[in-house]
């Protein structure tokens, strides 16, 4: 961990030099201080030359002028490298989650993915800027300082270093509470996260099913979880800090009353009782330091560990190392004998054996849970066939690489997400670097032209979060404005109308129909109406592909199918 902590710091050595050489300079000057005032009182004083003793102080002043720009550089130009790597390490992590399957985000809460990316990082970025330097100066300063006392009066700083065994006994031992705490308070926070972003993401089902006040039960149990881990935390750090600071007051009486005794007895002189108690002050200010970095270190050790498990997850799918891109795509698909089943159940699909010809229009209908789905959401590799192969005009969609692959796939979903920018930006998604000619086009091939126009924004206009403040035929119309941009050889419709009154699922018909011709589509339906006219039907059951053919087809055969569209039509 420690090896992998300190490669962050490659690419700013030289800040990292900077604030480390200044940090060098802060802890010998704190040292020298004493020393000089030893000498001054002990040797400048007693010649009574005011003049020296002017120059004296000036030189002084000037060593406090040069230690306070040391100190300067090790605050800002230190907190900027510990910003730096933590700003690496959030823009890694953020990669890296937009990498990981459909499977590990089903398997995990957004809210605990956000603590991450936030929380967690901060708390890193402070140790690694503290962490080196405040260790350093600490060391630095409690073995200076301490070497400067025996220098003095070899007794007194023996007898004062007796209790620094007990300190360090404390610190170690707080430390190690102080790191299962923070383990505790992180998982506690990443808890409470996602309370919150489940509640706020789904504030108009609360409102609607009037559960606020049992939203407001389940976050006060978490606001209470955190708040118990937090108290935990404060709890040993006020142990660690109440115990080390009576221990260093016992000390510092320790040094009056052994001091006097030997300045009483003439073993000590004024000057060096005087650097003695300036140092024992310096060498109290490292167990300080470590008592700052007991509180800082535990937090940033646990996110540091968390960061590093959630980015050694490696990506169920990913781009083989050999993979080529695809090219020029005409658009056929041969599903040969695929099996799969998502983590923890049986299998959804199981030996399907299927060919769709390139601009072939072909509908999968069936039950829920027959597998249309997962079916459609296999040819992008959202999720990765355990047996068998998918190839797209005869290329096996695992040996070519993801990007090239899914940008020859558009998807339009029963659920459309849109982003909280303007219809512009939502739009301009399907082709990020469109010319506002190609965008108002693809507007007006997916009939948004007149809505537009009649808002008083137009495109500007604010789509508020996840498109609240559309409808949902407007939410998919703007959807299938995005593939008009976005133009793929190859199209998957996923229950694109099955949400809409009558009127809007034919206007948003007709834009589909449009944007299906010359590509092969798939469409994942359950209203019969709207797919009489596809070249294919595939009837899909629990057991696997049960029956294909066109509508007519399939009504003569009396089977599945037949059955289906005759309760529709009951209804």
């Amino acid at each position: 961990m420690l090896r992998r902590f300190i490669s962050y710091y490659r690419p700013y050595k030289k800040l990292f030099i900077l604030t480390f050489t200044a940090a060098i300079f802060v802890a010998l000057l704190e040292i020298a201080f004493p020393l000089i005032v030893n000498r001054v009182v002990d040797t400048v004083l007693p010649q009574g030359n005011l003049q020296l003793i002017f120059w004296a102080c000036l030189a002084l002043l000037f060593v406090y002028i040069f230690n306070s720009w040391a100190h300067y550089i090790v605050t800002y130009w230190g907190h900027r490298l510990g910003i730096n790597i933590e700003t690496d390490m959030r823009a890694e992590l953020f990669d890296h989650i937009q990498k990981l399957s459909f499977t590990y985000h089903d398997n995990h809460k957004t809210g605990h993915l956000l603590s991450n990316l936030t929380n967690e990082l901060f708390e890193i970025g402070e140790v690694a800027h503290h962490g080196p330097e405040d260790v350093f100066i600490a060391l630095m300063t409690f073995i200076g300082s301490f070497g400067a006392m025996l220098y003095i009066n070899t007794k007194l700083a023996l007898l004062m270093f007796i209790m620094v065994p007990a300190i360090v006994f404390i610190v170690v031992f707080c430390n190690q509470r102080m790191t299962k705490a923070m383990k505790l308070l992180f998982r506690r926070m990443a808890d409470f996260n996602a309370r919150v972003e489940d509640t706020v993401g789904g504030i108009r089902l609360v409102q609607a099913f009037a559960n606020e006040k049992h939203e407001s039960k389940l976050f006060h149990k978490d606001n209470y979880h955190f708040r118990d881990a937090k108290l935990e935390s404060y709890r040993v750090m006020g142990w660690n800090m109440s115990l080390s600071y009576l221990l260093m007051r016992i000390m510092m009486l320790t040094v009056l009353l052994a001091g006097s005794y030997f300045i009483l007895q003439g073993n000590l002189s004024i000057g060096d009782f005087m650097a003695f108690i300036l140092l024992t002050n310096i060498f109290f200010r490292p167990i300080e330091k470590i008592n700052a970095i007991i509180e800082s270190y535990p937090k940033g050790y646990a996110g540091f560990k968390r960061f590093l498990r959630l980015i050694d997850t490696e990506p169920d799918i990913a781009d083989q190392p050999e993979a080529i891109t695809l090219e020029q795509v005409k658009g056929e698909i041969v599903y040969k004998n695929v099996r799969f089943g998502y983590a923890g159940s049986q299998m959804i699909l199981d030996g399907i054996d299927l060919s769709i010809r390139a601009g072939e229009t072909v509908a999968f209908v069936g039950p829920s849970g027959a597998g249309k789905t997962t079916l459609c959401s296999l040819l992008p590799r959202f999720y990765e066939v355990q047996t068998g192969s998918i190839t797209v005009d005869g290329k096996d969609i695992r040996e070519v690489t993801l990007g090239s692959l899914r940008k020859h796939i558009g998807i339009v979903q029963q659920d459309v997400f849109l982003f909280s920018g303007t219809l512009r930006e939502n739009i301009r998604y399907g082709k990020l670097d469109a010319k506002e000619e190609e965008i108002i086009e693809a507007a007006q091939r997916a009939e948004l032209a007149s809505f537009i126009e009649s808002l008083p924004e137009g495109l500007d206009t604010v789509v508020g979060e996840r498109g609240v403040k559309l409808s949902g035929g407007q939410k998919q119309r703007l959807s299938i404005a995005r593939m008009f941009l976005k133009n793929p050889p190859i199209l998957i419709l996923d229950e694109a109308t099955s949400a809409l009154d009558t009127e809007t699922e034919l206007s948003i018909q007709r834009a589909l129909n449009e944007l299906s011709e010359g590509r092969t589509t798939l469409v994942i339906a359950h209203r019969l109406a709207t797919i009489r006219h596809v070249d294919r039907i595939i009837v899909t059951t629990p057991e696997g592909i049960e029956e294909q053919g066109t509508h007519q087809e399939l009504i003569k055969q009396g089977g599945h199918y037949a059955t289906l569209h005759e309760a529709q039509y009951a209804l």
